[in-house]
């Protein structure tokens, strides 16, 4: 895997991006129980279909028809008696036009007077309305009294008054997609994209003309247009700001006229485990978009290995929250929010297997802030380029590569150098191929997720770097300057 300048991602390569859990070290018998975690099945949940759905769909229209048709014998049998009945007038024929007159006038009077009354009553209620519109920034006690005050006799709780607060900034964010980009070979008449598949999303700041939501990377990948679809009902198009596959996180653009409210930063720093946690999101889609989701902070600061480009192997190690606040396909890119209504994090996957319940995982907040403001302002994250190929030294620790490394044996693990870039800074600081690098600025580096969380968290462009490595069985070192 390379840690070359970020540029556009071939999405053919990366529309495979799952997330494997996976115990490699368990047997045969065990395999089957391994702990997998993967978004490749968070796609396929969230962009599948459904023939219960579609039964559903048949068994509701086929009970529509069966009304109609009792509506229709109805009507009919009301017909026929009024043919009965019809020449048993008489002096009826005269009386029943009188009273159905006096009848009319009555109701007429009646019926402006009450339109009077519901006018004035309209403004007055219009007016307490919209003094009572919920502030993303007021304080969640502040948003219970307002909600006590225009629900009478109901119970708010503090749970209630957070979801409230928060919830009209929580979106669903729909994947379009032409047919033939879903399925390669099949065509449509119209070529119009189509919904390939639904995440969730969050408002966070309106800026000028433009509001700008934040998602995760896999629900917009290879999206052809995006549409958001707000609480209020309102269905507009997004652009696609930035996206950054490492983080699982992308910013979408919206006109700012259509937003009534954004949600209120909170600090995932400052979290303790056992926190009230409440997920919001559009799980299995638009159907049930705004579904709310209650539990805890499980775990702070958790590391999740993770598969990016579908080759088997773990490439990346996600920082993520844990919680067992219930997250299903579709609540991806939606808010992980605390007792106060204040975002905490973006929920972005689960372990999805059978033998486990109640783990679940959303990226921490701050990071979100830090990541989003690079991707409005640039489009990608800006990290330091050092212009290397990368393979982990245990993945040829049985192969003839590894005879050929001559390193000492207390060397167990590390990086080893699979090809350098001409020009880049590793190849002017002097790395060769089969370089096996163990050390960067004095910390052990054992595989290559700990050497690219070393060099884009620790390290910025322009900056030094020192790496320790073996080369023929010898050890050198050399200092390197990012880009």
């Amino acid at each position: 895997m390379s840690d070359e300048r970020e540029r556009p991602i071939d999405r053919d390569k990366y529309r495979r991006t799952a997330r494997n859990f996976t115990d490699r070290k368990s047997d045969d018998a065990r395999d089957k129980d391994r702990y997998e975690f993967s978004r490749q099945r968070e796609y396929d949940r969230e962009f599948g279909g459904s023939e219960e759905a579609v039964t559903h769909e048949e068994a509701k229209d086929d009970s529509v028809n069966e009304e109609s048709v009792k509506i229709e014998n109805r009507m009919r049998d009301s017909h026929d008696t009024k043919e009965k009945t019809k020449g048993s007038f008489g002096f009826k024929s005269f009386l029943i036009p009188l009273i159905a007159g006096i009848l009319g006038a009555l109701l007429v009077l009646g019926v402006y007077a009450l339109f009077t009354s519901d006018n004035e009553e309209s403004e007055v209620s219009t007016d307490e309305n919209t003094a009572a519109d919920l502030d993303s920034n007021q304080d969640v006690s502040e948003v219970k009294e307002q909600l006590e005050a225009d629900n009478e006799g109901k119970v708010i709780t503090d749970t209630t008054a957070a979801v409230q607060k928060a919830k009209p900034a929580v979106v669903s964010v729909i994947n379009m997609q032409r047919m033939e980009s879903i399925i390669p070979g099949m065509t449509t008449d119209s070529g119009e994209a189509e919904e390939a598949g639904s995440g969730s999303g969050v408002i966070y700041k309106v800026d000028g003309d433009l509001a700008y939501v934040v998602t995760n990377h896999h629900v917009v990948d290879g999206a052809e247009q995006v549409k958001i679809n707000l609480e209020s009902g309102d269905s507009v198009d997004a652009d696609i700001v930035g996206t950054d596959i490492w983080t699982d996180l992308a910013v979408l653009s919206i006109p700012a006229d259509v937003v009534e409210s954004t949600i209120e930063f909170g600090d995932s720093s400052d979290l303790l485990v056992g926190e009230p946690a409440i997920a919001i999101g559009s799980p299995l889609g638009e159907i049930f978009s705004g579904s709310v989701s209650q539990g805890i902070i499980s775990g702070l600061d958790r590391s999740v290995p993770v598969d990016l480009d579908g080759d088997g192997s773990n490439n990346w190690e996600a920082s993520v929250l844990q919680t067992d606040a219930a997250i299903n396909p579709g609540n991806s890119g939606g808010a992980l929010i605390d007792s106060n209504g204040r975002l905490i994090g973006i929920n972005s996957m689960k372990v999805g297997i059978a033998s486990v319940e109640g783990i679940g995982f959303a990226i921490p907040v701050n990071e979100v802030q830090e990541v989003t403001s690079q991707l409005e302002e640039n489009g990608e994250v800006i990290r330091p380029f050092l212009g290397i190929t990368l393979q982990d030294l245990l993945n040829v620790a049985s192969s003839q590569v590894y005879d050929q490394l001559n390193l000492p044996e207390d060397v167990k693990g590390g990086v080893i150098v699979t090809s350098v870039q001409d020009g880049s800074p590793a190849s002017e600081a002097g790395l060769q191929q089969l370089d096996v690098i163990t050390q960067l600025d004095g910390e052990p580096i054992k595989n290559m997720v700990e050497l690219r969380q070393h060099l884009y968290y620790e390290k910025q462009s322009g900056e030094e770097m020192v790496i320790d490595f073996y080369r023929d069985g010898q050890q050198e070192s050399l200092t390197v300057t990012l880009e």
